[in-house]
């Protein structure tokens, strides 16, 4: 959805009407590994036709440019002609806002004319301009409200750049962007997979087919929502999820990497959480790999790396002033997310500071509380404070 591949897009405009011809009605679900496409005016009144085997379409409604609207005339037929050929159709909308005031605004005049189903997924595009979080999970929140599924579309390196984008992962799905070049390319190539929290669709290319067309795999089956059920709670991304290794994958002590091979898809591959796998080891999900490369797939003799949680110890633990409870333990943390550091264990507390992917913080001491664990680092003038882990249990880096 990049503003340079519409540009790119606008020249098979001319022939999508043409497409059409002959197109049948058939029911369909979409699944996990299911792909589809996002499709906006520059593929015409009915859009752009794939291979025939996608499940969902998104449609831009139309476009949002910081008190400027510019709504799509194709939004209403696109999504009756996915409809049509049975397809999920859902929406989005170019959002490039900053303030809650623009995102009633937007929302004010976009809402009332989404056509796809309540439930049905409506996604914030928002890669330009200069937005900020409370605005964006304000924006996300009324989508919510209005009954259907919010989901956050962007690049990871501009939303990282622009917004609290770990914290927004905790509270919505993310559809996120990662191309490797621009050939032709049916399906997603992982080893670009943009690893990150939440990520509930992957756009793989904007050169789906010839001529240009953005190309999108469901990571999660969230592309049912508004169609097999009327869903509207947070979609987790599966490989993230820890899994117990059964006795035949522990046997399965390493693998050697091959070329094209992410964290991600190792992980999927195995049954694991790419969290896991990089923390046993002794890396995060941003560090480099490589073709020949040997990973290990189980903590083996690695038990220093193998706990993502620092542990209780009874003996020495206390209830704080706020009535939280702590415990005494001496560890490092190693961060793979961008985490707001605090004044205290609360997400209301004052910001010292921002600890990006790869920091390192010492810490004497853990709580969980609020739905997440916190870590206590000590400071030349008192406490900093983060969450290492969010309220589903999942490391925003790894423990050694």
């Amino acid at each position: 959805m990049s503003l340079k591949s519409k540009i790119k897009h606008v020249l098979v405009a001319l022939g999508a009407a043409f497409l059409m011809v002959g197109v049948s009605t058939v029911t369909v679900n979409a699944a996990r590994g299911d792909r589809g496409t996002d499709q906006s005016e520059y593929q015409g009144q009915y859009g752009r036709l794939g291979y025939g085997d996608e499940t969902f379409q998104f449609s831009q409604i139309g476009g949002y440019y910081n008190g400027s609207f510019v709504p799509h005339w194709t939004y209403s037929s696109q999504v009756q002609s996915a409809r049509d050929r049975g397809l999920h159709a859902h929406t989005y909308i170019y959002s490039q806002f900053s303030g809650r005031w623009q995102a009633d605004q937007m929302l004010n005049y976009y809402l009332p004319r989404v056509q796809t189903p309540k439930g049905s997924i409506v996604a914030l595009d928002v890669e330009s301009g200069n937005p900020d979080t409370d605005s964006v999970l304000y924006a996300l929140n009324r989508i919510k409200d209005a009954g259907y599924t919010p989901i956050l579309y962007g690049y990871k390196n501009f939303l990282v750049n622009h917004l609290n984008l770990q914290y927004i992962s905790t509270q919505y799905p993310l559809w996120l962007a990662e191309y490797p070049d621009y050939s032709v390319r049916r399906f997603p190539n992982y080893g670009f997979f943009p690893s990150f929290n939440n990520v509930a669709i992957f756009q793989f290319t904007s050169t789906y087919v010839a001529g240009g067309l953005d190309g999108d795999v469901d990571l999660t089956g969230i592309t049912d929502n508004g169609y097999t059920k009327n869903t509207n709670h947070q979609i987790k991304q599966p490989t993230q999820q820890p899994n117990k290794p059964t006795t035949n994958q522990a046997r399965a002590a390493t693998y050697t990497v091959r070329p094209g091979d992410s964290w991600w898809s190792i992980a999927n591959r195995h049954g694991m959480n790419m969290y896991v796998l990089a923390q046993i080891n002794g890396r995060s999900i941003n560090s480099t790999i490589y073709p020949g490369q040997v990973l290990k797939l189980t903590a083996g003799n690695t038990a220093s790396h193998s706990a993502v949680q620092p542990k209780s110890n009874s003996s020495n633990s206390w209830t704080d002033s706020l009535g939280d409870t702590w415990h005494s333990e001496r560890g490092t943390f190693i961060s793979n997310s961008w985490i707001n550091l605090r004044w205290g264990a609360k997400t209301t507390s004052s910001k010292i500071g921002m600890i990006k992917p790869g920091d390192t913080i010492k810490y004497d001491a853990w709580s969980r509380h609020d739905g997440y664990v916190w870590v206590r680092q000590p400071r030349s003038n008192g406490y900093g404070y983060l969450a290492v882990r969010n309220s589903n249990n999942q490391p925003f880096g790894y423990f050694k």
